[in-house]
């Protein structure tokens, strides 16, 4: 006879077939609110490509909807121009451009573009990898160029808020020495092209994001939004609550004494901090994790119960509030447009 364990028994409020009891929070769910909303960033595309180029040289990355890109400098230096603004690549820097937006490459100021990378001949090792030589002759460069799809619901209300450019620099990348471990084991599976190297490589690629963004976090750089409320020790506590249980019967009040906060202090802070008021914030999030769910064909009456919802027609009638479309519009359709994906941040 094969035992479980209990623990196994154990599921998040969001996934549980049976009842929530709002007070209860799965031992599964992430204490970090951060954590648990990069643990939805997830790619289902990749493409590389390894550029060496010798100055003047210069590339158009085109504009891809619904991608990011990025670049990682191995020898050399390199200009990067996203909306008009240049930023300087050296060795061991890593870019970001996270909106699909298109941007230039190019050795240094005024280099002639040789043409859109897609369209200039390269040498394809594989469909998902190629390199690309650009030959100017004089100084050298190289990069290593990824272009990656995330999935669209799991992370938009996160992405939405990143700037054009996120640039981690090679000291704090080298401090734990992960760049250049995460490119070295990307292009040994895409050499060897083993069994499930797309797989692995997709992995790989959510990880180098998500160091990424944990970079740009680490420099402060976070704006008004809630992410720069989770860096408050009392408002970052209410957001983790609210992530780790959102059917809970959230109320300004109950927000409150959980920080340890009188009601209009919570108020006022949490509104500073995040742009928006907190009651509007946990009916975004709630509605953030009903797009991922209807997304993956959940029911709308089983996903609204989950959310704390009385009734289907009470679910509907909030996520078409929130999200502009009725629920049923986003079930089973993980490329629609809904949700709080569609609703601009604060």
């Amino acid at each position: 006879m094969t035992v479980r364990p209990a623990c196994l028994d154990v599921r998040c409020p969001l996934h549980d077939d049976g009842g929530v009891d709002a007070d209860t929070v799965s031992p599964w769910a992430p204490v970090d609110p951060l954590g648990g909303v990069l643990g939805d960033l997830r790619m289902h595309g990749t493409f590389y490509c390894r550029a060496e180029g010798t100055a003047p040289w210069g590339l158009e990355m085109p504009a891809l909807h619904g991608c990011m890109s990025f670049h990682v400098v191995t020898e050399g230096s390199c200009l990067l121009e996203v909306d008009g603004e240049t930023c300087e690549l050296r060795a061991g820097d890593l870019a970001l451009v996270p909106h699909g937006r298109g941007h230039l490459l190019r050795s240094g100021v005024g280099a002639p573009i040789a043409g859109r990378a897609d369209l200039l001949p390269q040498e394809m090792l594989d469909p998902h990898y190629s390199v690309l030589r650009l030959d100017g002759g004089g100084a050298s460069s190289r990069l290593v160029c990824g272009v990656l799809q995330p999935e669209p619901h799991g992370t938009a209300h996160l992405l939405d808020l990143l700037p054009p450019v996120l640039l981690v620099e090679a000291d704090g990348a080298a401090r734990g020495g992960w760049l250049s471990v995460l490119l070295g084991m990307i292009t040994d599976e895409v050499r060897r092209n083993r069994p499930g190297a797309e797989a692995v490589v997709t992995r790989l690629a959510d990880v180098v994001v998500i160091q990424a963004i944990r970079g740009w976090l680490e420099t402060g750089g976070t704006g008004p939004g809630w992410l720069r409320a989770l860096r408050d020790p009392q408002v970052g506590r209410a957001v983790a609550l609210v992530h780790q249980n959102p059917g809970a019967p959230w109320t300004l009040d109950r927000l409150a004494r959980e920080t340890q906060m009188s009601r209009s202090a919570f108020a006022a802070r949490f509104t500073e901090l995040a742009g928006e008021p907190a009651l509007r914030y946990v009916s975004r999030w709630r509605m953030h994790l009903a797009t991922v769910e209807l997304a993956r064909g959940a029911r709308v009456g089983e996903v609204g119960r989950r959310l704390g919802y009385e009734s289907e027609a009470a679910f509907s009638r909030a996520y078409k509030r929130v999200a502009g479309v009725p629920p049923v519009s986003v079930r089973g359709r993980p490329g629609a447009p809904a949700g709080p994906a569609a609703v601009s941040g604060p």
